[in-house]
């Protein structure tokens, strides 16, 4: 008799923890349905300007558009980026300026940028003493994350990349084109 009790119990054990693993699996499901599925923003750069100059490190300011194409507001919290030009790492960034992109919008915002820019702008520059023509503009490219304030989706992923005219980066042109 004793056999049994142990043995029913054993199975009322096991059938305990399926039915609480389904129920477990089917709330995790329901929470995943309500996470909303965004598209990825958009950046493009659209300034930089020089703010303070060390041998070491440099300071930007960067002025950045955000397009949001989804249909809800985009809550931004935070961003970090990371830029490079002509393949070359150039410079992070992080800022926690609060902003919002409205639903099919934009937004433009500026955020300072830390570069050690005197390694990759020897590189650069150095490739374009073998051409035939000058260069005139340079490729860039903007990675990093959006931290949001969206319930579950704490954090959105982006890269862009682009051209940037050559005159922008020694001050003698306008800015960034893409």
């Amino acid at each position: 008799m004793n056999k049994a009790i142990v043995t029913r119990s054993s199975a009322w054990s096991a059938g305990m923890r399926r039915l609480a693993l389904v129920v477990a699996a089917a709330g995790l499901a329901g929470c995943a349905a309500l996470a909303p599925r965004l598209e990825t923003p958009r950046l493009s750069l659209i300034g930089l300007q020089l703010v303070e100059a060390t041998l070491f490190e440099q300071r930007l300011q960067v002025r950045l558009r955000v397009q949001n194409p989804n249909d809800i507001a985009l809550p931004v919290r935070g961003l970090s980026v990371d830029f490079e030009l002509d393949g070359e790492e150039f410079a992070q960034g992080v800022t926690a300026r609060a902003f919002e992109v409205p639903a099919f919008g934009e937004a433009e915002f500026d955020m300072m940028i830390t570069a050690n820019a005197a390694t990759a702008i020897l590189k650069i520059f150095s490739r374009g003493r073998d051409r035939e023509v000058p260069r005139e503009s340079l490729d860039y490219r903007i990675k990093g994350k959006l931290s949001t304030s969206l319930g579950l989706l704490r954090s959105v992923p982006f890269e862009e990349t682009g051209t940037i005219p050559l005159g922008a980066l020694t001050g003698g042109g306008a800015g960034p084109g893409t």
